[in-house]
């Protein structure tokens, strides 16, 4: 473990890892720009009340996992466990409720107060989007869409996606009271989470992995039988539609996902490089409500945590490219040719290049070492000589050649080599 070590559940994120995530950011805004998302960012806390009524008192992050405080004030604040209820509070003032669209992306730490384990922190990050203020089948497909081109364009193949429809409240009405019904009798053979849900939320029992209780699952009623047609109807719009698109997918019937706001389309990608905590990301359509309305925020989006897309690219060796630039790494032979280096450093960055500049009087054998350790790509060294003749020694790091040139081209010279 390391000397100071962060909080349980968070991390550093240290500068030969960060161009992942970068990478990441910007393949995303790429992705979803082309789709006509715009970006959206709001505080990473809100008003607690905002997560009590928009994800449901009775779900597990509400009711477990909140980060809540009171502030100078006395108001009762939460870090956002999730993106999209923020993300909602924000576009209430825009005319969403007007059935006006909103297509925003955003990305930022989430905080959820659970057990760390591999793929679960405390503080993670997430990217998701949101589309608002609209419904249609069609537009959960094309959400769906961009989530798989999102993960195509990371490199992430083999990822199976499995969608259900949750349907609509009503629907849910007559067909919890049958699962209830049928889990009554058996929650005695079943774990303690599920003996909870079964006063709680009764549609989280049908997420449940413990093999003892998927074994009593797998018997439960088919809830479908009593969702409406419409309802029945819109999930096979859905699909429909993913197979116009060409997109694989299974129909999980167990499928509920956590939060109450989902309505309709629910779904889920997974990958086996995350190994038990399989899910990448997931999402779906819902209605949100939130303090004061009395008219729900209609829409549908996803939500990827970014540490398990970056555990995936790294079980199938994605090779993420280094957003590093070129480094031009300048030696000094004297405490004389430092001024003048700072300025050809200068003058190098206004270039576009990376620049690194040597102030301690350290041998010629010491600073050629440094240069290694950053991968520099060409040294240029300054002696007394060379800063008397106006010149620089201009060291090839590739092959190792190396040729004294004016001092005046040398920001040209490095640029010919290095910029192709």
């Amino acid at each position: 473990m390391a000397k100071f070590a962060p909080p349980p559940g968070t991390s550093d994120i240290f500068p030969e890892e960060a161009p992942k995530w970068r990478n990441i950011e910007r393949t995303a805004q790429k992705v979803f720009s082309s789709y006509n998302f715009g970006e959206l960012r709001t505080p990473i806390f809100e008003y607690t009340e905002i997560f009590h009524r928009g994800l449901g008192e009775e779900t597990e992050v509400v009711r477990k996992e909140m980060y809540t405080f009171e502030d100078r004030g006395g108001r009762s604040l939460t870090l956002r466990p999730e993106g999209t209820a923020g993300v909602m509070r924000a576009l209430l003032n825009t005319d969403v409720l007007n059935g006006v669209e909103q297509r925003v992306y955003y990305y930022g730490p989430m905080f959820r107060g659970e057990r760390p384990a591999a793929g679960r922190r405390r503080q993670f990050h997430q990217i998701g989007v949101e589309n608002v203020g609209r419904i249609a089948p069609e537009l959960d497909a094309e959400c769906i869409a961009m989530l798989m081109d999102l993960l195509n364009s990371l490199g992430i193949t083999d990822a199976k996606l499995s969608i259900n429809t949750r349907g609509v409240a009503a629907d849910r009405v007559d067909a919890a009271k049958a699962l209830k019904e049928y889990f009554v009798n058996h929650i005695g053979e079943m774990c303690e989470d599920c003996a909870n849900r079964l006063s709680g939320n009764i549609w989280r029992i049908l997420d449940c992995k413990q093999e003892k209780c998927r074994q009593i699952i797998a018997k439960a009623p088919d809830y479908l039988d009593f969702f409406t047609e419409e309802s029945k109807n819109y999930f096979k719009r859905v699909c429909t539609a993913l197979d116009a698109l060409g997109i694989e997918y299974v129909h999980d019937p167990l499928l509920v996902r956590g939060l109450d706001y989902y309505v309709h389309t629910v779904f889920e990608v997974s990958h086996w490089g995350l190994g038990g905590q399989s899910a990448i990301a997931g999402g779906g359509r819902y209605e949100l409500y939130l303090p004061e309305q009395n008219r729900p925020v209609i829409g549908v989006g996803f939500a990827a945590g970014m540490e398990r897309l970056l555990m995936a690219q790294e079980a199938l060796k994605v090779d993420v490219p280094s957003d590093k630039g070129k480094v031009v790494y300048l030696v000094s032979l004297g405490e004389e040719t430092v001024p003048a280096n700072l300025k050809l450093a200068a003058a190098l960055r206004k270039a576009g290049l990376v620049a690194v500049t040597e102030v301690e009087a350290k041998s010629m054998k010491s600073q050629m070492r440094t240069a290694d350790r950053l991968k520099a790509d060409i040294a240029l060294i300054t002696g007394s000589n060379e800063l008397a003749s106006g010149s620089v020694v201009l060291k090839n790091m590739s092959d190792g050649t190396q040729v004294e040139i004016p001092r005046d081209k040398a920001v040209e010279e490095c640029l010919k080599i290095l910029v192709k």
